[in-house]
């Protein structure tokens, strides 16, 4: 039984760290974006609001187009400061199908604060036949399914041992979409300096970008400098806008943060003063105590 016990153990360290190898094999050929500064990382950290009003539009105006943001309702926008009136009125822009009406009729209707986003497409099917096959992924959650290497265990501890920190979702957005898309020379001389001296062809409608896992991506560069004029009078230059349009799909996947920080604080110090208080019970109960 000892000899059994043995053997299991020593297969179950071998499984480990083969396991621990492949990982780290695998973090040496994915590529993590550079690491960037957002305002709500940290412990009392928050959104930009601004910021975020700002993406939305970019969503609206470039993204919308073809990506859905099928978990967002157009009343959360009330969160980023937006008031019933204007909400209302986003929300008139699309149309979604209801009823069915009295004659049994299903009907169109401008959408209304209650509503989900309106999807581009009725339908996968739908969405790849217009996108050359690839349907374009759901953005109400892309930032935290980028998260960390997407989702590299190995990558992400090498990250996080260097000192760099894990990669977030927010990251790889923006970088994706500000200075990720390469043409063929350029691309080129970016893999040559990643050590890949081996020939890389780029299948037929497709483009270049060396963050998107396996660099063939579908999706065209959709940035440009002006793509949109910004209410605010900000200038919308590609950089700009990626920001932006990041920060505002870091909102959208987790519009709760700001909430469980602010309980999470509160919590520390409920648990500070109950400790205070603990000590202070120890002490005056045994303070009549001799050793």
């Amino acid at each position: 039984m000892r000899n059994v016990t043995k053997k299991l153990a020593g297969g179950m360290l071998a499984a480990a760290l083969a396991t621990g190898a492949f990982a780290s094999a695998q973090a040496a050929e994915v590529l993590l974006p550079p690491a960037e500064d957002w305002s709500w990382t940290g412990i009392f950290g928050s959104f930009d609001r601004a910021s975020a009003q700002r993406g939305l539009q970019v969503y609206s105006q470039v993204c919308a187009a073809c990506h859905a943001m099928k978990q967002l309702h157009y009343r959360d926008l009330a969160a980023l400061g937006y008031d019933e009136r204007e909400i209302a009125a986003y929300a008139a822009n699309y149309e979604v199908t209801d009823g069915p009406d009295a004659d049994g009729e299903m009907f169109t209707r401008p959408a209304k604060a209650f509503d989900r986003f309106v999807s581009p497409f009725p339908n996968e099917l739908a969405a790849a036949a217009a996108n050359g096959g690839a349907v374009p992924p759901d953005l109400s959650l892309i930032v935290k399914s980028r998260a960390r290497g997407h989702g590299d265990i190995g990558t992400n501890f090498l990250r996080w041992m260097s000192g760099r920190g894990t990669a977030s979702g927010a990251d790889y957005v923006y970088h994706l979409l500000d200075g990720g898309y390469l043409e063929a020379e350029e691309a080129t001389a970016w893999l040559a300096a990643q050590g890949r001296t081996e020939a890389f062809e780029l299948p037929s409608g497709k483009y270049f970008n060396k963050w998107f896992p396996g660099h063939a991506i579908t999706m065209a560069p959709p940035l440009f400098e002006g793509a949109v004029e910004y209410e605010d009078g900000t200038a919308a230059t590609r950089a700009q806008m990626a920001r932006d349009v990041a920060t505002f799909l870091a909102w959208a996947a987790e519009p709760e943060l700001e909430t469980r920080k602010e309980t999470g604080l509160k919590v520390i110090l409920f648990l500070v003063i109950l400790l205070g208080v603990a000590v202070a019970a120890k002490r005056r109960l045994w303070a009549g105590v001799k050793h």
